[in-house]
C-alpha cells in the first residue's frame, strides 16, 4: 500500500475519531477522496483487504462457540430475516420499475431477487469492529449478532456455489473431516508454541494457510476456512491470547478493506440519489431484526444493540454485484451504486452504534413494549444474594481481588461479569459470580442490592475505562454511599474517575510493579533473617 494512502487514511481516521465516530468511517471517506484525486484500487490494496478480512474472521472463530449457532434466535432469526427482506426488497423493486425508474427497466424478477439478496446481508467487518471498540465482543448481543452473521456467511457459500456454476471439489468433505480430526493436534501445538512472535506466526499459518489456503484449494470460500479453523480452537485457553496478538495486524490490514470500497468508483448525481434510496432500506432491516429477536424472548436492550450493529449493508453485496456484472445480469453502474449505498449505511450505522446505549436508555419504556412475557434464559433477572463487597469485571485482576478478599477477610464477596461462559467457569470453581452488564440500564434496575441495601464496597476491575466510568456514574446517581475504587491504565483516566466519585484508583501497571518489588523485598528480608540466625 502506498505511503500516501496511509497518510490520507490516518488524516481522515483521526478527524472522524475526534468527531466521536469510529475511525473506520474515516478510512471509508479517505477511499472516496483518493478516488476523486485520480487514484484507483490495485492488486496490492485488494490483497491487503483480503488478508484483513481473513484475520477478522479467524479472530471471530476464536471467540465463537458452535452451540451459539444452534440457538433458535440465531439460525431461525437469520433465516426468517433474509426471507422477509428478500420478499420486501423485491416487491419494492417491482413497484419502482412499474413507476418508471430508469435503472430498473428491463430487469426481470430474477435479477431483482439477486439485487435484493445482495442487500439482505449485513457487514461482519463493521459489527465486529464496533463490538471490539466498545469492549463487548463477549456480550450476549455481540454473540447473537455474530452468530447471525455467520449464518449469513453460510448462505453466501451456498450462493457462490450455485452462481459460479461449479461445485466444490469432492475433497471438500474430506478436508473438513481432516480438520476436525486434527483438532487435538492443533490444540497441542497451540499450547507448545509459547507466546509473542512464534504464537503470532502460528496464527498466520492457521488463518492463511490451513484455513484460507486449504478451503480455496477445494473450491470453498477462503474466509470461511479461516473462520472454521478459528472455531476449532475456540475452546483452547490461549485462544484469547492468540486473538490479542493478531489484533494490531488485523486492524492495520482492515484499513485496506475500507479504502478499497471507496476506491471502487466515483458515482454520478443520479447514482447518489439511487444509492441514498437504497440506504433507506437499512432502517427496515434494523427494525425487522429488532422485532424478530424480541419474538424469541430476548430483552429489548439485547435486541436493539444487536440490531444496530447489523444496521448496514455488507461488503458481500459487492461480490454479488460483481457476479451479476460478470454474467451480464447487471450493468457495471450497479457496482458503484451498491458500493456507495454500503458506504452511506456505514455512515448511518456508525453514530447509531456510538450512541446505542444512550438510545436505549432514552427510549427504554417504549422499546420494552415489544418484549414477550416468556423471558429468554439469558435475560432473566439477576440475584446478588447477601454479599457485602462486589467486584465488577472478573478478568485476571478481578478474580485476584475476589480471591484475596475471600481468603484474607472471609467476607461475602460477589463477582459480576457479562461473559456467560466465564461466569459459568468461575461458578464451577466455587466462586459467587453472577452475570450482569454495567452498560445495561436494566441491570441497575433489576439488581436491587446495588441500591445501597447491603453492599458497602465496590471494586471496578473492568478492563474498559469507559465501563468503569459508566458504572461509577450509575452508582452515584443511585445514591451509593459505600467505598468505591477502580483500576486504570493511564493517569488521565484516574483523574476522570475520581471526578465521578471514585475514592481510590489503582494503576494496574504501577501496582503490578510495586507488588512485584514488595514481594521480592519480603523474600530478601526473609532470606537475610535466615542467614543471620
Amino acid at each position: 500500500m502506498e505511503p500516501f494512502f496511509l497518510i490520507v487514511a490516518f488524516a481522515f481516521g483521526y478527524l472522524v475519531y475526534r468527531a466521536g465516530l469510529p475511525p473506520m468511517v474515516g478510512y471509508l471517506l479517505a477511499g472516496f477522496v483518493l478516488k476523486a484525486m485520480g487514484y484507483s484500487s490495485n492488486a496490492q490494496i485488494e490483497q491487503v483487504a483480503d488478508l484483513g478480512v481473513l484475520l477478522l474472521l479467524f479472530s471471530i472463530g476464536l471467540k465463537l462457540r458452535l452451540k451459539n449457532l444452534a440457538r433458535p434466535e440465531v439460525w431461525a432469526g437469520a433465516s426468517i430475516h433474509m426471507l422477509i427482506t428478500l420478499a420486501v426488497f423485491t416487491l419494492t423493486a417491482v413497484g419502482a420499475a412499474g413507476a418508471g425508474l430508469v435503472l430498473l427497466r428491463g430487469m426481470d424478477l430474477r435479477i431483482m431477487l439477486l439485487a435484493a439478496f445482495a442487500l439482505s446481508f449485513s457487514s461482519t467487518v463493521f459489527a465486529v469492529k464496533v463490538f471490539e471498540e466498545r469492549g463487548e465482543t463477549s456480550s450476549p448481543h455481540a454473540k447473537l449478532a455474530i452468530g447471525m452473521l455467520v449464518m449469513q456467511d453460510i448462505f453466501a457459500v451456498i450462493f457462490m456455489t450455485f452462481t459460479t456454476g461449479s461445485l466444490p471439489s469432492p475433497w471438500a468433505l474430506v478436508l473438513v473431516a481432516l480438520l476436525v480430526a486434527s483438532r487435538p493436534l492443533l490444540m497441542r501445538f497451540l499450547t507448545k508454541v509459547g507466546h509473542r512472535e512464534l504464537l503470532l506466526l502460528f496464527g498466520f499459518l492457521l488463518a492463511f494457510g490451513l484455513g484460507a489456503g486449504a478451503f480455496k484449494w477445494v473450491g470453498l470460500k477462503p474466509d470461511l476456512g479461516a473462520l472454521v479453523v478459528g472455531i476449532l480452537l475456540a475452546r483452547h485457553p490461549k485462544a484469547g491470547e492468540l486473538s490479542d496478538v493478531l489484533l494490531g495486524f488485523k486492524d492495520l490490514l482492515l484499513i485496506g478493506f475500507f479504502l478499497s470500497i471507496g476506491l471502487i468508483g466515483l458515482p454520478s448525481m443520479a447514482d447518489v440519489g439511487i444509492a441514498s434510496l437504497l440506504a433507506l432500506g437499512v432502517f427496515f432491516k434494523t427494525g425487522l431484526f429488532f422485532i424478530l429477536i424480541t419474538r424469541f424472548g430476548l430483552r429489548a436492550r439485547t435486541a436493539l444493540l444487536a440490531s444496530l450493529s447489523l444496521a448496514n449493508y455488507s461488503e458481500f453485496g459487492l461480490i454479488v454485484a460483481a457476479v451479476g456484472v460478470a454474467n451480464g445480469w447487471l450493468s457495471g453502474q450497479w457496482l458503484v451504486i451498491i458500493a456507495l449505498a454500503l458506504a452511506i449505511t456505514f455512515l448511518i450505522a456508525a453514530p447509531l452504534n456510538t450512541a446505542a446505549h444512550y438510545i436505549y436508555e432514552k427510549y427504554a419504556n417504549r422499546l420494552r413494549r415489544y418484549e414477550t412475557g416468556d423471558r429468554h434464559p439469558d435475560d432473566r433477572p439477576i440475584n446478588p444474594g447477601n454479599a457485602t463487597i462486589a467486584v465488577f469485571g472478573m478478568g485476571s485482576v478481578g478474580v485476584a481481588a475476589y480471591d484475596y478478599l475471600r481468603s484474607q477477610y472471609g467476607v461475602d464477596v460477589i463477582g459480576i461479569d457479562f461473559n456467560a461462559e466465564k461466569v459459568t467457569q468461575l461458578r464451577q470453581g466455587g466462586r459467587n459470580v453472577i452475570r450482569g452488564d454495567v452498560m445495561d440500564p436494566d441491570f441497575w434496575e433489576r439488581a436491587v442490592t446495588f441500591k445501597g441495601l447491603r453492599i458497602h464496597t465496590i471494586l471496578l476491575c473492568m478492563p474498559s475505562y469507559t465501563e468503569n466510568l459508566h458504572a461509577a456514574g450509575q452508582l452515584q446517581r443511585r445514591g451509593f454511599q459505600g467505598t468505591l475504587s477502580a483500576i486504570v491504565r493511564y493517569e488521565d483516566e484516574g483523574e476522570k474517575l475520581q471526578a465521578a466519585g471514585v475514592e481510590a484508583v489503582y494503576n494496574v501497571y504501577q501496582e503490578a510493579g510495586a507488588g512485584f518489588a514488595s514481594q521480592i523485598c519480603s523474600q530478601m528480608e526473609a532470606g537475610c533473617a535466615v542467614k543471620t540466625t
